[in-house]
């Protein structure tokens, strides 16, 4: 993990505590672990979001099917080779 071993981790925990007291450090996971959650919802709506561009846009599927047959062809190609 990050090239981090035991004894790192350990150092970094127990600045943390001194930093934040023992009382403060839940609510600091806590709200850590919401910001990753809510990140990675973000980021799944964006990745949906593009795949419905390419139905909403016209061409972008008739030239998505001419690249896949110039791939197929660019293939043909290297296996007559």
């Amino acid at each position: 993990m990050f090239g981090l071993g035991t004894p790192e981790l350990i150092v970094i925990l127990g600045i943390a505590v001194l930093v934040f007291g023992g009382k403060k450090l839940p609510e600091l996971g806590s709200g850590l672990g919401k910001a990753i959650s809510s990140f990675k919802k973000g980021v799944s709506d964006i990745e949906e979001g593009g795949k419905n561009i390419i139905d909403d846009v016209p061409g972008v599927k008739e030239v998505a099917a001419v690249k896949d047959k110039v791939d197929a062809v660019k293939n043909m190609g290297k296996i007559l080779k």
